[in-house]
């Protein structure tokens, strides 16, 4: 089989160490490995398959230097946008986990479980956009169900980790949470988030933008549209809670007509990357106790609206730095490996 030299951007990152995992996981064809970061992190090392590699410094002349099938970006949007082109330009597909291309029209935003035909796009910029983790787990739930009861609208409301806003948001929290302790927790200077997550919930993840919604609200409307190719109305609440990792949603859907509760359960326990948790008389549902270090998204609380047969209500949980992002993207990778010109 043919092996792809890959290179990540961001490697010392939560979701950089990520997709190291998960292409060790899924025993992807890997020939070359190159750790990119920023000069603040050149020099140290990562482990992948039992090897070390240390870590180089992103610069435009270091896509000169190797030969890179596949390029992972997760280092923020302003990298993506200056670097991702020019390793584009070199010849590697760069995946990119940032949100700075999802919009472009010229650039498919893929969740492989929902739209894998769209990969073949990316030619025209040699760029695939990762979606928002809190879009890649709704639509891995919306799409099935759409196929089979043709969605109108869905309003959503989120309960993300501090891994949302990765390394930093965590470290953030337990130091929050470790002065609690020390009943010092007034002390403590929220600097990542607009406030003190621990013992609190903060209704605002990213800027609030001119209608009242924040950025990070508008790209779950927009990047749930682009993917799922279909103009279906979207609201969400994003809320960051004090959770160390795993996203969650509370998510109502409305259908075009009235929709039976055991057949979506049926269609939700066999669409892919999706796992039923829903016994509520056992007390079984989703929690980020099960979805951490997994790549599903798990979903329950399955119940049809009390006053209308074409609303469903349902919750979700998935691991954001996994399904939300790493996962993601090396599954992008797994369907772009077997496209016929990579044979």
């Amino acid at each position: 089989m043919r092996k792809f030299n890959i290179a990540v951007v961001g490697a010392t990152g939560a979701v950089g160490e990520e997709i190291f995992n998960v292409l060790s996981e899924v025993n992807f064809p890997v020939g070359e490995v190159l750790p990119l970061a920023s000069s603040k992190s050149a020099g140290s090392e990562i482990e992948f398959n039992g090897k070390s590699y240390k870590v180089k410094e992103l610069t435009n002349e270091v896509w000169d230097e190797h030969e890179i099938d596949i390029a992972f970006f997760s280092a923020g949007g302003s990298v993506s946008e200056k670097f991702a082109p020019v390793a584009a330009a070199s010849g590697a597909v760069v995946i990119d986990n940032t949100s700075h291309f999802r919009m472009q029209e010229n650039v498919p935003l893929v969740v492989p479980e929902c739209n894998p035909g769209d990969i073949a796009l990316y030619k025209e910029t040699g760029i695939i956009a990762n979606p928002n983790c809190s879009t890649i787990q709704m639509v891995q739930i919306l799409k099935p169900l759409d196929d089979a009861f043709d969605i109108e609208r869905v309003d959503v409301s989120t309960y993300q980790a501090a891994s949302g806003a990765g390394k930093e948001g965590m470290e953030e929290l337990v130091l929050q949470l470790q002065k609690f302790f020390e009943f010092k927790l007034d002390e403590c200077e929220a600097k990542v988030f607009a406030h003190r997550l621990a013992f609190n919930v903060i209704p605002h993840i990213d800027v609030f933008l001119e209608n009242d919604y924040t950025k990070e609200e508008m790209k779950m409307v927009k990047e749930t549209q682009k993917i799922l190719h279909k103009k279906m109305e979207v609201s969400a609440t994003c809320v960051r809670v004090p959770v160390l990792r795993s996203h969650s949603e509370a998510i109502t859907i409305h259908f075009k007509n009235s929709v039976d509760v055991a057949k979506a359960k049926e269609i939700l326990s066999k669409a892919p990357s999706v796992v039923l948790l829903d016994n509520p008389s056992k007390k079984e549902y989703p929690m980020p106790l099960h979805a951490t270090d997994t790549n599903d998204t798990y979903v329950g609380r399955i119940r049809k609206d009390n006053y209308r047969d074409n609303v469903l209500h349902l919750w979700c949980s998935a691991d954001q730095i996994r399904v939300g992002a790493a996962t993601n993207a090396v599954r992008i990778a797994q369907k772009w490996i077997e496209l016929p010109e990579n044979q």
